[in-house]
């Protein structure tokens, strides 16, 4: 959409093909319907939060920053608020009212759009016949755009094209990754095709757990994802998490799954059960503090069972995963708990551990990790390296970043990028 508008401005006529019946599909679902416009970091801060290939996106978020998007929606009448972790939403918590404002503008800019229009192959000719002798690896007559065949078997003419077709995530808003296809088809890279923002799934032991906490969402934790061969911590971060009945998920979940698809060998890894979440689920007690607090709890209720000795210390899903982990009956009474018992609690409560066995499947994640190569692509156009009037934004570049409203960013910066050149 934001391809389409900026390509009008620049008095160009434009057709806006969408697969699915209705538009916006996807900018729906985001923010759990609310839509998570953007972040309200400074934009030379968006590329650290963007492990996939962020610094290819410099020149796009100069050209069209966090800023520009909250002045569009407000020129619409959208308003915005931030909350907490520098996120901005539409003050009326309605993605469909940012969605409206897009479909204005559109109409304002008289871009035709054609719904239910599936596009099957990019068409191209040839424009030069001599063999091209620069290090791309198109050694071959170059190719200039010529317009899309329909499913249905219609042609339409263009020349100039904007490959905004997602990646492979959420794939009944359209995001099917036919897009990939068709880059390929022309000849560009496609890197490996992975979830991201994705919960994780817990290994056969830690999942039992799991799926006793099914539905526990904590807040205020600490988590971090180590790897216990080579004593490497992955990730580390601060905030929500949820347990479901087939592992976690929650913010900093998904956040930490952008990381661990980048550790070598994660497969692998995994199936060795080396990855490890360990939950710190008092951040805010030191080991000796926790330990003063649990005898201070212990006190309080010495002539009770261990079970109802924890009430006050943690949410009830957890106490008897707890008591598990740390092999103390639930029965056992407050007052004959022994000090060696006690300092297990301690190091259970500081380090909780769900032993990681997958990520969930791709159509569960809120993004995909991967597609059409940056090398083959100029930063500063969006234009194709290899293929004259093709360019490309959003997610089906190779380019992904944590939750927080920069993914949008992207499909806003490089839409304006493509649709401005």
């Amino acid at each position: 959409m934001m391809a389409a508008i900026q390509a009008a401005k620049q008095g160009n006529e434009v057709t806006l093909l969408e697969k699915k019946e209705s538009l916006g599909r996807k900018l729906l679902i985001t923010g759990k319907g609310r839509c998570n416009i953007t972040s309200s970091l400074p934009i030379e801060d968006f590329i650290a939060n963007i492990p996939g290939n962020g610094r290819f996106l410099y020149s796009a978020f100069q050209n069209y920053t966090n800023q520009d998007i909250i002045s569009f929606l407000n020129s619409q009448g959208v308003e915005v608020k931030e909350e907490r972790g520098n996120r901005i939403f539409p003050v009326s918590d309605k993605s469909m009212d940012v969605l409206e404002a897009f479909k204005r503008e559109l109409k304002k800019q008289n871009v035709k759009i054609k719904t239910n229009a599936e596009v099957k192959q990019i068409l191209t000719k040839e424009i030069n016949k001599n063999k091209e002798t620069s290090s791309m690896k198109q050694d071959v007559a170059k190719e200039q755009v010529e317009g899309v065949l329909l499913v249905n078997g219609q042609i339409q003419k263009a020349d100039k094209i904007v490959l905004a077709t997602g990646g492979k995530s959420y794939p009944n808003t359209g995001s099917t990754g036919d897009g990939y296809y068709m880059a390929q088809k022309l000849g560009h890279t496609i890197t490996s095709i992975k979830p991201s923002l994705v919960p994780l799934v817990a290994n056969e032991t830690s999942l039992a757990l799991c799926k006793e906490m099914q539905g526990l969402s904590l807040k205020n934790v600490a988590i971090k994802l180590e790897a216990l061969q080579k004593k490497k911590i992955i990730y580390e971060d601060f905030g929500e998490m949820l347990f479901t009945h087939f592992g976690v998920s929650g913010p900093t979940i998904l956040s930490s799954s952008a990381h661990l698809l980048r550790y070598p060998n994660i497969k692998e890894a995994m199936k060795e059960n080396n990855i490890v979440l360990k939950i710190d689920l008092k951040p805010a007690l030191s080991l000796e503090k926790l330990d003063a607090r649990i005898q201070r709890d212990f006190e309080k209720f010495k002539n009770k069972e261990i079970r109802n000795g924890m009430q006050e210390l943690l949410p009830q899903k957890m106490i008897l995963p707890i008591l598990k982990l740390t092999q103390i009956k639930e029965t056992k009474q407050v007052n004959s708990i022994t000090k060696e018992e006690r300092v297990k609690l301690v190091k259970t409560i500081k380090e909780f551990p769900i032993t990681i066995a997958d990520f969930r499947p791709i159509e569960e994640a809120i993004i995909t990790a991967g597609g059409v190569s940056i090398k083959e692509v100029e930063p500063k156009t969006m234009k194709s390296k290899l293929i004259d009037g093709l360019y490309f934004a959003g997610e089906i570049l190779d380019v992904d970043a944590y939750t927080g409203g920069f993914n949008l960013q992207i499909a806003y910066s490089t839409g304006y990028v493509a649709g401005s050149n």
